[in-house]
């Protein structure tokens, strides 16, 4: 009798199925990061350039806001996936919102297509952002050694779609207007959703299983409470209670009390064990670093926009490159460096550092990438060389790559089997925090005064990555057993 082996087909060593969740990630990458590219020179930029002629700050904190609304909403995806939907059902619901979003800001003119076109925007990303990497992470068993270059893969893909995302819109852009630019968008988005609906059924049954259903008698009364909260924003933007130039504030305060609160009904509730519970303590510390790095980290998109547009010489041989292109220097470095991140970490297997000791160095890595900004400080316009700026977002990639991929696989480690959804969500409320926080920071900023700016913000994380370091053992204690 003959035995035929038969191996299981893999994606680059991984499960098969990553490459679906891989394929999607991509896209809504694609077209997030391509409208992202031009979005904050759309708002700033004069009528007569095909802007809106918005000042300045104000742009910057809608920026903020906007990309902190983005990782705020992943609570909404979370929590519809584990008591409504489940993640698949969420997944496909949300990139159909992220499609929408962008028609409206090709198609519709003016404020009102900003608007109703980066609320659908935040919400589905949000919705595709918790719930692909919750589906990342069931993939993988807890003590699966692939898991930290499985993720490493799979952010290989938002790269691509961050790379190929500004430099077509911004061509576009360049070349017949701002609206083409979100219409590629929309039409990148499109193309996921073909690709990813191909795929669907790979996915195990429990991607569409609910874990901690919302009993029926109670759906009336979320959908009341639902109905009710849309209602009070509408009141607030419309009455003007609310002015565009504090909304990262807003954005920053409500994603901090939904941080705490989230935290507090984990901790408390009646379906944590002990071990799950100590876990959760365990990533408070890393949640905190995680929103120091992304502010100053998600500053491509508010101060080193305007840097690039302000400060920058974009010419070469002669051509002056468009300002969103610079966003694809992060994502070119992203895609040469994740591999050797993820075969790095796959070699050194339990020999690799800790999770908090790769937090704390991201964060101490962030605070010197803003301290490498102090050389150039103080030039007068197009003074600032473009290779000098690449050096500079080398030094951002090293430190996300440290933080970012290894943070989300370590929320799907840590997360209790009734919060498996929404403890992702959580991780992205640090982002959200940051995120809105870096629209803040960037009202303060200006050429006269970058000593000032970037030597405070780099220090600040310097000293918080030491600290980090130092209550490494003490966080891989409450941790238990999590690597």
């Amino acid at each position: 009798m003959t035995v035929v082996e038969t191996r299981e087909r893999t994606f680059f060593g991984q499960p098969r199925v990553l490459a679906n969740l891989f394929g999607v990630e991509l896209w809504e990458r694609f077209s997030f990061y391509g409208m992202q590219g031009i979005l904050l020179i759309y708002l700033y930029y004069s009528a007569a350039d095909g802007g809106l002629g918005i000042d300045r700050a104000t742009a910057t904190s809608i920026v903020g806001a906007y990309g902190g609304a983005v990782y705020l909403s992943t609570i909404l995806g979370g929590w519809a996936s584990d008591r409504l939907f489940g993640p698949e059902r969420v997944l496909f619901g949300s990139a159909v919102l992220v499609m929408a979003g962008h028609l409206a800001l090709a198609l519709i003119p003016g404020l009102a297509g900003v608007s109703v076109g980066l609320v659908l925007i935040a919400v589905g990303s949000g919705g595709v952002k918790a719930n692909a990497t919750s589906l990342v992470g069931s993939l993988y068993a807890a003590d699966d050694p692939r898991r930290d270059a499985g993720f490493s893969l799979f952010y290989l893909g938002v790269n691509l779609g961050a790379l190929a995302g500004p430099l077509l819109t911004g061509l576009l852009q360049e070349n017949v207007g701002f609206h083409y630019g979100f219409g590629l968008a929309a039409a990148g988005m499109a193309v996921g959703l073909v690709q990813y609906t191909m795929g669907r059924r790979d996915l195990k049954d429990t991607a569409r299983e609910v874990p901690n259903p919302l009993p029926a008698a109670r759906r009336w009364l979320v959908a009341a409470v639902a109905v009710a909260g849309l209602a009070a924003v509408g009141a607030v933007v419309v009455s003007g209670l609310l002015p565009a130039d504090r909304l990262a504030t807003a954005v920053v305060v409500v994603s901090a009390v939904a941080a705490a609160t989230y935290f507090v009904v984990i901790l408390t509730s009646r379906a944590v064990t002990a071990v799950e519970r100590r876990r959760m303590l365990g990533f408070i510390p890393m949640f905190l670093a995680s929103a120091v790095f992304w502010s100053l980290y998600q500053q491509q998109f508010t101060v080193v926009t305007i840097y690039s547009d302000r400060r920058l010489d974009r010419t070469i041989l002669g051509w002056e490159m468009p300002v969103s292109w610079v966003q694809a220097i992060n994502p070119v470095f992203i895609i040469v460096l994740s591999g050797a991140f993820a075969a790095l970490w796959t070699r050194l297997g339990d020999r690799q550092p800790s999770t908090p000791a790769k937090f704390a160095a991201g964060t101490a890595v962030m605070g010197l990438a803003f301290l490498l900004f102090l050389p150039l400080a103080g030039g007068g316009p197009n003074s600032a060389p473009l290779l000098a700026l690449a050096g500079i977002l080398l030094v951002f990639t090293i430190a996300e790559l440290l933080l970012s991929p290894v943070g989300l696989s370590l929320s799907t480690k840590v997360a209790p089997v009734a919060f498996r959804t929404q403890t992702v969500a959580l991780f992205f409320l640090s982002v959200a925090l940051g995120t809105a926080m870096s629209g803040v920071l960037a009202r303060y900023y200006d050429e006269a005064h970058e000593t000032w700016y970037f030597g405070a913000l780099g220090a600040t994380a310097l000293l918080f990555g030491a600290v980090l370091a130092a209550l490494t053992p003490t966080i891989r204690r409450l941790l238990s057993g999590v690597h």
